[in-house]
């Protein structure tokens, strides 16, 4: 990424907007030394900044409205001059090298692929989201952009996963797993069948067949490819139980002087793991296959979780993922008409 080209962060989304998003960009520019430029409302942005003493380190781009936390796809076409709009044109433009919002996940969806369109020959985008596996994330995808999938897709979705696992995480081969009910090729749904034949013969991918809900983060695999009606499901159903282990944990921590104890003895262990588990640190989810780098925070996000994504989305475009999933799929086509 050249230094002209900062990162748009979408000032107005997310449930802390706009000030936690404005700490965030602060703490981007000065500790990661990262270029972002702030879209949304000037006034209000204004002076979040000098609350921070930052108005002259991180300029502002005007955007006349705001897309609010429960609007969904329909309003990327009522909100033309949304603030994610507006960073989605930036990047469009050349003006910018990737787009992060933690505004409404339709919303960011719809308004991407109408502003900075499909890459050739993706059928549909997917959002890709890292679990928290061991040695290194597990990517999921589709983990909620198409509810509605074909076979093909699947396909798609993987060499996305391919692309990025490449990219973020310097894997030659990624090991690919389709999400289904069952480890036996014949197991699913006439979609995930369908979607198993053609992996299973699509050359450039290396598909180690199906996984199941329980091996979402054993990191057997470092790509799942499945449909984002049921990857989204999945995660959150995995997020909330995460959620409930860390809470009856606590409940029995405080129940009594030996365990409280024994947490002080492990304290940096379960610090790590804490941070390890939470999905603020992981800098969010990417949505992969648009004309563009676009990096969805969680809604929830405060200044940590803003910063960090802001630096996945500047790793990523610096390392150009848009031209490799360009090139996987230019080659898949390639292959296509060879056989």
């Amino acid at each position: 990424m050249s230094e002209s080209r900062p990162i748009a962060l979408d000032a107005m989304g997310g449930d802390h907007a706009p000030h936690e998003i404005v700490a965030g960009a602060v703490h981007a520019v000065r500790e990661r030394g990262l270029q972002v430029v702030l879209v949304g409302s000037p006034r209000v942005l204004y002076e979040a900044l000098a609350d921070h003493d930052a108005t002259k380190e991180v300029p502002i781009v005007r955007a006349e409205e705001a897309l609010a936390m429960n609007e969904g796809a329909l309003a990327s076409l009522r909100r033309p001059r949304s603030s994610i709009a507006i960073a989605c044109h930036l990047v469009r433009r050349g003006d910018a090298a990737a787009v992060v919002s933690a505004g409404s996940t339709a919303g960011v969806v719809a308004t991407g692929r109408l502003r900075l369109k499909g890459q050739q020959g993706v059928l549909r985008p997917a959002i890709a989201v890292a679990l928290p596996t061991r040695p290194r994330p597990t990517l999921l995808l589709d983990a909620g952009a198409t509810a509605e999938t074909k076979p093909e897709m699947l396909l798609q979705f993987a060499h996305l996963g391919a692309a990025y696992a490449e990219l973020a995480y310097d894997i030659d081969e990624p090991r690919i797993g389709l999400l289904t009910i069952g480890s036996e090729a014949e197991k699913g749904n006439k979609l995930v069948k369908r979607a198993h034949e053609l992996l299973q013969a699509a050359p450039g991918l290396n598909f180690a067949g199906n996984v199941e809900g329980h091996d979402l983060l054993t990191g057997d695999v470092d790509v799942i490819t499945t449909d984002g009606f049921t990857g989204n499901v999945a995660l959150k159903t995995m997020e909330g139980a995460v959620r409930y282990a860390f809470s009856e944990l606590r409940q029995t921590i405080d129940e009594g002087r030996l365990a409280r104890f024994g947490a002080f003895m492990q304290r940096s262990r379960l610090r790590g793991l804490r941070d390890r588990l939470d999905a603020e640190a992981h800098g969010g989810a990417v949505l992969l296959g648009l004309n563009g780098t676009v990096v969805i925070a969680h809604g929830s996000s405060k200044a940590a979780g803003v910063s960090a994504a802001c630096k996945l989305a500047a790793d990523l475009a610096e390392g150009g993922i848009v031209g490799r999933i360009g090139e996987r799929i230019a080659a898949t086509h390639r292959s296509h008409r060879l056989w």
